[in-house]
Parts: C-alpha cells; structure tokens; sequence
C-alpha cells in the first residue's frame, strides 16, 4: 500500500460519513487521494455531503440501516475490497432522558446502532477487507464520565470497548480499535441541548485542560492513525481535549 500523503491507495468505507466527524474524515481521506464511500440512512443527506466535499469521481454514496443485518450484507456484496471500515454513526439524541422518562423502544435504538450495527459491519465487512485491513469504531467520553440522563449511551459506549478488544483478537491479522470522543462541536448537540446548545459548550470548553470544545478534524486525525499504524489493535484511543482528568 502506498501511504505517502497525498497518493494514498487506500479504499475506505465511513458509516456516518454524510455528516460531523465522518464527513470530516471522508474529507481528509479524499484530499489524500483515497477512494471513499460513504454510507448513511438518508439519501438526501448524502446526496448534500457528496455535494459538499465538490463530488468527486473517487467518492462514492450508499444508504443502509446498520441495525438491519440485510442491509449491512447487500451493502458489502457491492463494495468489493476494501481497506478500512470506519463507523461514526450513532442514533442517540432521543435517548437522553432521566430514567424515569426514558422510552425503552428509543434506547433500544442506542443498542442497535452502537452495538449490534458494529458488530455486524465487522460480521459483514471482514471477509471484503484487505490482509492489512483495520476496522474502527466511535465510542464516547460518557463511558468513562457518565451523566444524567445518559445511561444507555454510557452503556453502549461502555460495551463497544469490550467489542473491540473481543474483535481485535478474534479477527486478526484485522485490526480493530475505537476513538472516544470528548465533546465534539458536531449536529447532535442539537438534539441533545437544544437552543442552549452554544453555552453548555462554551461551559465545557472552560472546563477542560486545552480550553476548547473538539472539532470534527480532531476525531478525524485520531482515526487517520488508528488506521495507519499496523501495530494498534484492541486499543481504544482517547481523543476528548483532557475530559477524563477533569
């Protein structure tokens, strides 16, 4: 594999890639000269991310539901090989409640796409990867500093770790890691906060040791060298501006 930047032959699938910090990395990947696809549940809104990073003919799109194992064969039966597997997705917003408000049907949706979706990109993925291929997944800082209203996240994040580490040494020589993520200026915020999205941020970025909330490039970059570096597997890589200390 040719890995100097700027002609990297690499081919690499994003779920979650039509938005944050997956469409942050299907940027980096393609200014590089990698060949992306991204995969996403709307295809408005990938047609609107395929629009965004100019169109390229090395970017290609496909809408499938990661929780739905049908969907997740028929995506890899036309993917042909790849390199990487990278998944950002996560349908969460509507899960952060108070446990005595939570909806059992909306945190069984947290699973699906935190854990089962996961599971079975690796299930449906590993046999269309190349030997030196990677899988990495997004877990989050809430498993590491949970809060109210963010049980079954903090779960889910919790369980994805276990996964990798169980993956990395089921799958290998395939390498499979996660990046936690601190809080990242991306769209579920307004899910998750609302009209008070800009001051519960501008508060955690006074809390934090690098005095700034992250930005979708940060989790890019720290994905970008989960798959380049062919001696890192079972790993998750904390990427959170110091979250873990505070």
């Amino acid at each position: 594999m040719n890995t100097s930047i700027g002609n990297i032959d690499e081919r690499v699938l994003i779920v979650g890639g039509s938005s944050g910090m997956g469409l942050a990395l299907a940027r980096q990947l393609l200014s590089e000269g990698a060949e992306v696809t991204i995969v996403g549940r709307s295809q408005a809104k990938l047609d609107e991310a395929r629009g965004s990073l100019g169109n390229p003919p090395t970017l290609h799109v496909a809408v499938a539901d990661i929780a739905r194992e049908g969907e997740v064969s028929r995506l890899f039966a036309g993917t042909g090989q790849l390199d990487h597997i990278v998944s950002t997705a996560a349908d969460i917003g509507a899960s952060y409640r108070l446990l005595p408000e939570l909806d059992i049907a909306e945190a069984r949706r947290v699973v699906d796409s935190k854990f089962f979706g996961p599971l079975l990109l690796a299930k449906h993925g590993v046999p269309v990867l190349s030997g030196k291929g990677s899988i990495t997944f997004t877990s989050g800082i809430n498993a590491y500093r949970p809060a109210a209203r963010g049980s079954v996240t903090s779960a889910m994040n919790g369980a994805l770790a276990s996964l990798v580490r169980a993956l990395a040494v089921e799958l290998g020589p395939v390498r499979v890691n996660a990046v936690s993520p601190g809080w990242v200026d991306t769209p579920i915020w307004r899910h998750v906060a609302g009209d008070a999205k800009a001051a519960t941020l501008d508060a955690m970025a006074a809390r934090l040791p690098v005095g700034r909330i992250g930005q979708p490039e940060d989790i890019a970059d720290a994905i970008r060298f989960l798959m380049r570096n062919g001696f890192v597997t079972g790993t998750v890589l904390h990427a959170e501006g110091g979250h873990r200390l505070v």
